[in-house]
């Protein structure tokens, strides 16, 4: 993840939080916990301006983190890929970095954003998700070529 933020000097960071920040169901320790680390990892990266944390669901952190020299957002109940707004006035260029095609590929491609996909091949996934993961591999091919 963070090669491919460094390879294409992405100024914004977009992540999905189901399932690489916390597991779906997973409790506020969890999506705080991986919020730090996250946000430890991307710290390290001069070129990143905005790091934003981005979910469908309404869950959020205790406390939206802060990392010196870096905007931090966090987006609950986004209406990824509708809605658009909260990362209109985000430098480019960025990167989508989530699971679901669907709506984080979609998301990456209405912004013009390079999207990577996090495919971890998970057990237990919600029916909601995998559902979406399966409508997502249909859509795959009409949004995105794949990168050697």
């Amino acid at each position: 993840m963070a090669w491919h933020a460094r390879k294409l000097s992405a100024q914004t960071m977009i992540f999905d939080i189901e399932p690489l920040v916390a597991y779906w169901d997973s409790g506020q320790d969890s999506l705080d916990r991986g919020i730090g680390l996250l946000l430890s990892q991307v710290a390290t990266m001069p070129c990143v301006q905005v790091v934003c944390f981005a979910t469908n669901s309404q869950r959020r952190p205790s406390v939206v983190p802060s990392v010196a020299g870096k905007r931090v957002v966090y987006v609950a109940s986004a209406g990824k890929p509708l809605r658009t707004a909260a990362y209109r006035e985000f430098p480019r260029p960025g990167v989508v970095i989530g699971d679901q095609v669907a709506t984080d590929g979609a998301l990456a491609r209405r912004l013009g954003y390079t999207f990577v996909l996090y495919d971890a091949r998970l057990d237990g996934v919600p029916a909601g998700p995998r559902l979406m993961g399966a409508w997502g591999r249909l859509m795959r091919p009409l949004l995105f070529t794949r990168a050697g």
